[in-house]
């Protein structure tokens, strides 16, 4: 850690080329959790055999996050590790891939590069502390869960347990004091976010009969809590209420959506969690000595 704190640009450096390695396997994981929770449902389900496989897997064979290497989408061919390299070979290849020449998303290396930004901001703030570190897997977790529910609808549970389990053992940490609240407040956090949202869902659909979120979104909010601890959570909602509602009326009037087409409210939740990790007790007091003063 010392020299992280005699040259910080140092620390920069790390975290920045870190988020894009990171950025690079999250794109990974994004397109492949939700495949491979597709398969095990396709599995589980006996009337839906004679449904075709998943394109591109054959449904026996091996596909997780580590195994097929990664190809090409259009033509399938293997991906060279020096074709891989965060950003750098996305520029290289001038966003194409080098067997058949077809347009290379621009999302992979927007990715890379907002999960190093995202690293270098956590770092920027906290420092090279074990705060830091613990919140560098929060981020990019949260990062993870945004990008599938902004494709699929979907925060897999795989993700948002596992979140909320780490949430609760960083704060377990110091005799439960915790690297960002207390364990009693972490637990209360886990239980009130979790229930926060179920009532809204129960609520809202024993007034209009639909369902207005995903048990996703409780769970999210409940790993998110179980990080901040309690005292945090009325800022989260807040936070990702407001945005959650300007993008919906945004998209309606200027866009023309339907207001019947379902908006995903992870995103929303992810960035005021997010928000919250890093700048929450600051804006807690300035909010208070607005409200007293």
């Amino acid at each position: 850690m010392e020299i992280f704190e005699a040259w910080p640009v140092v620390l920069f450096i790390v975290a920045g080329l870190l988020g894009l390695i990171v950025g690079s396997f999250l794109n990974v994981v994004a397109y492949r959790v939700p495949l491979m929770l597709e398969r095990a449902w396709r599995a589980q389900c006996e009337d839906m055999k004679a449904e075709p496989p998943l394109p591109q897997v054959a449904a026996s064979d091996r596909f997780d996050l580590w195994w097929p290497p990664s190809a090409c989408p259009a033509c399938g061919a293997a991906i060279f590790v020096h074709h891989n390299v965060p950003l750098l070979s996305f520029l290289w290849l001038k966003g194409r891939c080098a067997s058949c020449a077809a347009k290379i998303s621009l999302r992979y290396p927007i990715v890379e590069a907002f999960a190093a930004v995202l690293g270098i901001t956590v770092v920027a703030v906290l420092g090279p502390t074990p705060q830091a570190v613990a919140a560098l897997g929060f981020t990019w977790t949260l990062l993870a869960l945004t990008l599938i529910d902004l494709d699929r609808k979907l925060l897999p549970d795989s993700m948002t347990l596992p979140l909320l389990w780490a949430g609760l053992l960083v704060n377990a940490l110091h005799g439960g004091e915790g690297l960002y609240a207390s364990l009693h407040s972490s637990v209360i956090g886990a239980a009130a976010g979790y229930l926060a949202l179920w009532s809204v869902y129960h609520l809202f659909k024993l007034v209009t009969g639909k369902e207005g979120m995903g048990y996703g979104d409780f769970k999210l909010l409940a790993a998110i809590g179980a990080w901040l601890g309690w005292q945090l959570l009325p800022m989260v909602i807040l936070l990702s209420a407001a945005v959650g509602s300007v993008v919906g009326v945004s998209l309606i009037l200027f866009r023309g959506r339907s207001s019947q087409v379902p908006i995903p409210f992870g995103p929303y939740l992810a960035v005021a969690g997010w928000i919250a990790l890093l700048w929450g007790q600051r804006l807690v007091q300035i909010y208070e000595s607005w409200a007293l003063g």
